[in-house]
């Protein structure tokens, strides 16, 4: 009997295991999805990684497409992803910029913040897109 409980709790530890690797495999995946997305320039898709409430308090603007298309995106480095909470990751990245009509390079910090949707099962972009107003 003794022998038949200590195998279910080693089976409830690994699925607890397993379901937390799963959620950082979903973190890598997602970041590497949303950073290639960003490499594009496709910030209309970008936007698919953004989470509702954000895009529900902030939702982006046509203004806001228009300023991405006068941008080609030349460069992205982000750091590793740190956690800040249960279900939360911070990193920043460095997104390099090229003006279509000027030539002109420049760089924004974008400091994102991410959090994981129990419901959704997903990870969700806190902080919206990168501001490439900055100066």
């Amino acid at each position: 009997m003794l022998r038949i409980f200590l195998v279910l709790v080693s089976l409830s530890l690994l699925a607890g295991c397993a379901t937390q690797k799963s959620k950082g495999d979903l973190l890598e995946t997602t970041l590497e999805s949303y950073a290639a997305t960003i490499r594009w320039g496709n910030f209309e898709d970008a936007a698919a990684f953004v989470d509702p409430e954000t895009l529900k308090a902030h939702p982006l603007t046509a203004l806001d497409f228009e300023r991405y298309r006068q941008v080609r995106i030349s460069g992205y480095n982000a750091q590793p992803a740190r956690p800040t909470g249960d279900n939360e990751v911070a990193l920043t990245a460095e997104v390099v910029l090229t003006n279509n009509n000027t030539q002109s390079v420049r760089s924004v910090l974008d400091r994102q913040r991410w959090r994981y949707d129990d419901k959704a099962r997903r990870w969700w972009l806190v902080t919206g897109l990168p501001d490439i107003t900055q100066r």
